[in-house]
């Protein structure tokens, strides 16, 4: 183990249980961190580490392997670039949030002959690993019956729903004892708290061989259960993860037919003993050992793709049938606090939520998945993108259009007239000069912008400024007036000493100045 160099892409909750983890097995070679209050706390807990602000700059290092423990967004993107680099790497749960760019990372990995492995981290939990045994031996019998059942109440995710929160695990587990992908996967479930967010879920999983699974998981659940049963001909087994004990019971019971009846078997009841190992710790020794490129067995990027698949498969059904559930207990579409009010006449779109004193007038249109803060006015005719976020004491005057994703803060300005009068009013749409904000946009607090110029793509306007020009994509606006002092990622990222090509180093994506522009190398 000692001559295995690893080095973790990620410093948060659980990428410092990497770092942890890996520094006791005595790999741990370097850290990638691009925040910089995380880098520093790392720095300062692992002096003789290296901490580096992105991957470019630790892929000049000597490492055997990486592991990545960054948000689930920024796999594809960081995975690629490591395995392009022929590293090995592990990357943590979900691998990616497509089963395509999965399947194109496992493609590349072969390409470039280096492991690729996923964070199951439960594959590796001595417990699963004894009833994997007690299948593969026949201890069971014949493989008849899996049931999980994933339960507590909270933490509820606004995200992601239940199913892509808490059954990954029992997927892999399914996954890993049964060994083949399944016929069929059905899904029903409940969304209660959020429109279109299920809070429980019963999926059905059929296997070739007359194999049925069922996973139960549940976030709205009065107490904790995390429960694998696995039934066979000759016997079942069943683990209890949630209590003190945890312990794994193999039950010799079933029926057998004699006389052409079946007739209950009722034996004895044993403990089994499995050693009292970490699975995080388990799992990284598990890559650090196979950093020499004899080929991953457990949780490997097959595992990795066939728990996406199902997830699809099974978020598919779900979906499928919503329009029965809605049918039967409709919810509303959009949410405005008692003390705001939505005109006749405007539109607003599905999971949009309008918070206290805030009015929206008529003709205006604000896409879905916005968020409109306290005090908020939005102007006739306005049009407003999705997911958008105005944040309190803003007001949107006819005349500006917000494309989709834009930050206001509090308290900024939009004007729709250059030469206001009192006495002498301009009113009416021919008056008015337009102002549009585009995608991903952020509008700092208190900042200005004058009527009629374009903010462009992913540009960034700081607190307080006050911009009276058209702003290019990506660019960072400070003062009075605005002026550009650099550029910006999509993701809000400053991006340093740009000159012909920039890499971002919290998302890694890839720029390139063109003609004083500022696009997208890929």
């Amino acid at each position: 183990m000692s001559a295995k160099r690893i080095c973790v892409v990620g410093a948060g909750r659980w990428g410092a249980n990497h770092i942890r983890t890996l520094a006791g097995l005595g790999v741990l070679a370097g850290i990638v961190e691009p925040g910089s209050a995380a880098r520093a706390r790392v720095a300062a807990e692992y002096p003789a580490v290296p901490v580096f602000d992105d991957v470019s700059a630790a892929l000049a290092q000597p490492f055997d392997g990486f592991t990545v423990a960054t948000p689930a967004e920024t796999h594809y993107r960081i995975a690629k670039t490591l395995i392009e680099a022929k590293k090995h790497v592990l990357v943590e749960k979900p691998i990616t949030l497509t089963s395509a760019h999965a399947r194109e990372l496992q493609a590349l990995a072969h390409q470039h002959g280096v492991n690729l492995m996923v964070g199951h981290v439960l594959l590796f939990h001595p417990a699963i690993r004894k009833i994997k045994d007690m299948v593969d031996s026949g201890k069971l019998g014949k493989l008849q019956y899996l049931y999980s059942n994933r339960l507590n109440l909270g933490t509820v995710r606004t995200e992601e729903n239940i199913l892509w929160s808490f059954a990954p695990h029992d997927i892999s587990i399914f996954q890993y004892l049964v060994g083949t992908r399944p016929d069929e996967v059905t899904s029903r479930g409940g969304a209660f708290l959020q429109p279109h967010l299920h809070d429980s879920t019963m999926t059905m999983l059929s296997y070739p061989g007359n194999v049925v699974g069922h996973i139960f998981v549940s976030w709205l659940h009065p107490f904790k259960e995390q429960r694998l049963v696995v039934i066979g001909s000759k016997g079942m087994v069943s683990f209890d993860d949630s209590t003190a004990e945890k312990a794994l019971m193999y039950y010799e019971k079933g029926f057998d037919w004699i006389h052409g009846q079946p007739i209950k078997r009722d034996g004895p009841t044993e403990t089994i003993p499995y050693d009292a190992l970490q699975p995080l710790t388990e799992e990284l020794k598990y890559f650090a050992d196979h950093t020499d490129g004899r080929p991953v067995e457990i949780a490997d990027s097959q595992n990795a793709l066939e728990v996406l698949e199902i997830l699809e498969r099974a978020s598919a059904d779900l979906i499928a049938k919503e329009p029965d559930m809605e049918q039967a207990t409709p919810a509303p579409k959009f949410f405005v606090h008692p003390s705001s009010y939505a005109d006749e006449g405007c539109e607003i779109g599905e999971g949009t939520k309008i918070w206290h004193f805030s009015h929206v007038q008529g003709g205006s249109k604000i896409g879905k998945g916005c968020s409109i803060g306290q005090n908020v006015n939005v102007g006739n005719n306005v049009t407003i993108g999705n997911h958008c976020k105005l944040q309190n004491n803003v007001s949107v005057y006819e005349g500006v259009t917000l494309e989709d994703y834009v930050f206001c803060g509090p308290s900024m300005v939009f004007t729709n007239v250059l030469d206001p009068r009192c006495k002498y009013p301009q009113r009416g749409s021919d008056h008015y000069h337009k102002t549009l904000i585009k995608e991903g946009a952020s509008l700092g607090a208190n900042c200005t912008i004058v009527c009629g110029h374009t903010v462009g793509r992913h540009a960034f306007v700081a607190a307080g400024a006050v911009v009276a020009a058209d702003v290019p994509d990506y660019a960072l606006m400070m003062g009075v007036p605005a002026r550009q002092k650099g550029w910006v990622c999509e993701c809000g990222e400053q991006l340093r000493d740009v000159k012909i090509m920039a890499t971002c180093t919290r998302c890694t994506r890839r720029y390139k100045l063109s003609e004083g522009k500022l696009i997208p190398a890929e």
